[in-house]
């Protein structure tokens, strides 16, 4: 058995054993059912972990990620998982979340060729190309990827809110509020990006001029 899924199998046994003894029920009653208030749509970055960032317990968030927190309307995966959250779950808060640094995002930039990816990002790509403008005042391209980051999590949280799921759900009277959110990996904080829409309206971010 090759050495690193030994040490994860390893670390499953080890992490039993600590909710065990915390509490003796954790797993009986984790086997019940779930009610999280959160659906969290991120990025597949292995440094980006819901439950661990937040501080959540097992069962307090309902995950979807790929590749930059993207929003397709052809997307059943994400779909899918949208419309259970939404109609079964009734989760309360919808959060997209990108990061800084993110290497989809980069790639958007750097337009290097990686095959299927390339597709997967265009969307991107173009929103890089509408605000070229104000890429051309950053200096860096740590600085244009983190602002693009911000500019790709503001159009996923429009692409979601335009779905026939929420539109539809909204119009049951269903409450769930979309929000666009960045986590930093430098220093672990979650910043909000103050673009929320609700059943009643957006509650919009300050874009300066940019197109989103």
């Amino acid at each position: 058995m090759p050495k690193s899924f030994s040490k994860l199998m390893e670390g499953n046994k080890e992490w039993v054993d600590r909710k065990n003894s915390e509490d003796p029920r954790f797993f009986e009653k984790l086997s019940k059912g779930q009610q999280p208030n959160f659906l969290w749509i991120g990025c597949s970055d292995s440094r980006v972990a819901a439950d661990e960032i937040t501080g959540a317990e097992s069962g307090e968030i309902f995950v979807h990620r790929n590749i930059a927190n993207m929003v397709f309307q052809t997307d059943m995966n994400l779909l899918s998982v949208l419309q259970y959250s939404v109609e079964v779950l009734k989760v309360q808060d919808i959060l997209i979340v990108g990061h800084y640094g993110c290497g989809g995002v980069r790639a958007a930039i750097e337009n290097p060729r990686l095959g299927l990816i390339d597709n997967w990002i265009n969307p991107i790509k173009m929103a890089y190309e509408d605000n070229l403008y104000h890429f051309m005042k950053l200096e860096t391209i740590e600085e244009k990827t983190n602002r693009l980051v911000e500019i790709n999590v503001m159009r996923q949280v429009k692409n979601l809110a335009r779905t026939t799921i929420m539109q539809d759900a909204w119009a049951a009277g269903l409450t769930p509020s979309i929000h666009g959110l960045v986590y930093d990996l430098r220093d672990g904080v979650l910043k909000d990006l103050n673009l929320t829409i609700t059943p009643n309206g957006v509650v919009p971010a300050d874009f300066g001029g940019l197109r989103i």
